[in-house]
């Protein structure tokens, strides 16, 4: 089996004005997708990420610090998963919590280097 990361973008939570019940329901829905991939053996890690973003760029390594309120999208967190190819992953990203609100999952494949 190769391994996959799931790349989460869409909007801040807190920028949506979610209430505290929908937020706790979301939650719930992230809960339950992580419980049903570790029931199904494919899920290997995973994290939520802040919103708070900082870039450093170029050679003069310039650095800009952002909040998801100046950006349009954000990475808000990540899975790793195991599946034997991409049509798998997009399986196992149907119950992806955040269509609902546009969120985007980006699937890419883990590189394997031989020493």
């Amino acid at each position: 089996m190769k391994e996959f990361m799931m790349i989460f973008l869409g909007a801040d939570y807190a920028s949506l004005g979610l209430s505290a019940d929908e937020l706790q329901s979301r939650m719930g829905k992230w809960f339950a997708w992580g419980n049903k991939m570790e029931a199904a053996g494919v899920l290997r890690g995973g994290n939520a990420l802040t919103p708070q973003i900082r870039r450093v760029v170029g050679e003069k390594r310039t650095v800009t610090d952002l909040s998801s309120a100046e950006v349009k999208e954000i990475v808000g967190g990540y899975y790793l998963v195991a599946a034997n190819n991409f049509d798998e992953v997009q399986k196992i990203a149907q119950d992806y919590p955040d269509y609902d609100l546009g969120g985007t999952v980006e699937i890419r494949e883990i590189m394997v280097f031989e020493h």
